[in-house]
């Protein structure tokens, strides 16, 4: 189920008295972000993987926030100018498999932890050779001072292989302290592939802390109060109280040949400003004062 992105017109800015949109380039400061019980978790979660060494997959669909906070937490670690080094891989077209794409493999991970903590230094082509070198870095670092947090997005098309191999790169010390801290952010595919049935990782599986975004629920209304203040605006002067319950509705859906009870919500934050950018849209063209059920039910 998905909602085509429609922007806010300038005869829709004028009719609900908006000064700019708030659901396009909406989170550019830390205060920009929504906190919601599931974010804060997450955000705390990342943060002690950060600093603490620890090991966390978040999941979450798409538009569910999972980039915002991984933004967070590096915006964070630069304010507060913790001594944290974020070790991002950039693998092109990351698949699973080399057929579908290209594979991120252990090197990939050795290379950017090399670009990270000592940039231009070439790393030798034999792998214990260059695991040794990379073990070295790493300890020097935490020597001086610093945490190490390896961050993989997209990470539910990692190959098993390569997941396998993140319990070495976990298992590296100094002393009784642990050197790298691993992040895993992905779709619910993530879950899948980090599930305790799957005996190709159980290994791994047994060290992660899986947290998982799921949709506003509740909190849409906050959500909806966040965005609006974030512009100046409220939303008494953009939604009337029938919305709310109207954009849940919308953004739930029964799997095809599904029962009522497999209804399923996707009233993820990308959403549900897809759908009130589109209502606000139709209600502005129609001369509605508010967007309503029937403006929200329409789109």
């Amino acid at each position: 189920m998905l909602l085509e992105n429609v922007a806010l017109t300038p005869e829709a800015m004028r009719h609900f008295r908006l000064s700019r949109s708030p659901f396009v380039d909406d989170v550019v400061c830390r205060e920009d972000v929504f906190n919601s019980p599931d974010s804060r978790y997450v955000r705390n979660a990342l943060m002690q993987a950060a600093v603490h060494q620890g090991f966390v997959a978040v999941i979450g669909e798409s538009g569910s926030g999972k980039t915002t906070l991984r933004e967070d937490l590096e915006e964070r670690i630069r304010d507060e100018e913790l001594p944290v080094k974020v070790v991002k891989p950039y693998v092109l077209a990351m698949e699973p498999t080399e057929t579908r794409g290209t594979m991120m493999k252990s090197g990939n991970i050795a290379e950017a932890i090399a670009r990270t903590l000592a940039p231009g230094l070439r790393l030798p082509s034999n792998p214990e050779t260059c695991l040794h070198q990379v073990h070295e870095l790493m300890r020097d670092s935490c020597r001086a001072g610093r945490s190490h947090l390896l961050l993989i997005e997209e990470a539910h098309r990692m190959p098993a292989a390569t997941l396998k191999h993140l319990k070495g790169w976990m298992e590296l010390k100094d002393g009784l302290r642990r050197l790298l801290g691993v992040c895993l952010i992905g779709q619910p595919e993530l879950a899948d592939l980090l599930s305790e049935h799957n005996v190709e990782v159980r290994e791994i599986v047994q060290r992660c802390e899986k947290v998982t975004l799921g949709p506003l629920g509740d909190q849409l209304e906050a959500y909806v109060r966040h965005k609006l203040h974030r512009v100046g605006a409220s939303p008494e002067q953009v939604l009337a109280p029938d919305a709310y319950d109207a954009v849940r509705a919308r953004l739930t859906y029964v799997p095809r040949d599904g029962k009522a009870r497999d209804a399923q919500s996707i009233c993820y934050p990308l959403a549900v400003n897809n759908l009130l950018a589109r209502a606000m849209v139709a209600a502005a063209r129609n001369g509605w004062p508010l967007v309503d059920r029937a403006a929200v039910l329409g789109c």
